[in-house]
């Protein structure tokens, strides 16, 4: 909502994951050069402001870096310019979808997308390389096989990310877990090894 907890946890879990996996290949691509994760909030009260300390714990203790993440707020073009959106809840992503309908296709609650991607036949999607274009081929057929496994069905109350504000930091420990029971795999996914 704010863009200072689960969000930004999430834009670096995923970089961090997707630097795990290039570091198993000996590849000479950075993370950021393949995939490329941002968050925003639904309300812009914390624009400007950094993580919330607690949520900048975890992404340290996790070996990802929080420095120089600025909150936003979510703006119909931060939609338009990307191939996945990952929301904490289903009001957010209700939210998403008041803005941009046509990103139905796109757009999870990230337990969803994790539940979902279980059924992801890996075989079908286009061959892995560690090109730029490569993995964005690979993830948008991703994507469009999870939109396919989800068919008209919506998210379940547990797919929801509990919001941790103003708890401690074992409930910020417990949403990163979870977000990284989807992040993790997803990486997988999209860059396996060889």
């Amino acid at each position: 909502m704010g863009n200072i907890c689960r969000s930004p946890m999430a834009e670096r879990l995923l970089v961090r994951a997707v630097r795990e996996r290039l570091a198993t290949q000996s590849a000479e691509v950075s993370a950021e050069e393949l995939v490329h994760s941002h968050s925003a909030g639904t309300g812009g009260w914390h624009a400007g402001e950094g993580m919330d300390p607690a949520a900048a714990r975890q992404i340290r203790a996790r070996g990802g870096d929080p420095a120089g993440f600025a909150a936003r707020k979510l703006r119909p073009e931060h939609i338009d310019a990307t191939d996945l959106v990952l929301t904490a809840t289903g009001e957010q992503q209700e939210y998403v979808l008041g803005l941009r309908p046509d990103a139905a296709g796109r757009t999870f609650v990230l337990g969803q997308f994790g539940r979902l991607l279980a059924k992801v036949d890996s075989a079908a999607l286009p061959a892995a390389e560690l090109t730029p274009e490569a993995v964005y081929r690979r993830g948008v057929a991703l994507v469009e096989q999870v939109n396919a496994a989800r068919g008209d069905a919506g998210p379940l109350p547990g797919d929801d990310l509990e919001d941790p504000w103003g708890r401690g930091d074992q409930c910020f420990s417990r949403v990163a877990d979870e977000i990284e029971e989807t992040l993790v795999p997803l990486a997988s996914l999209l860059l396996p090894t060889r």
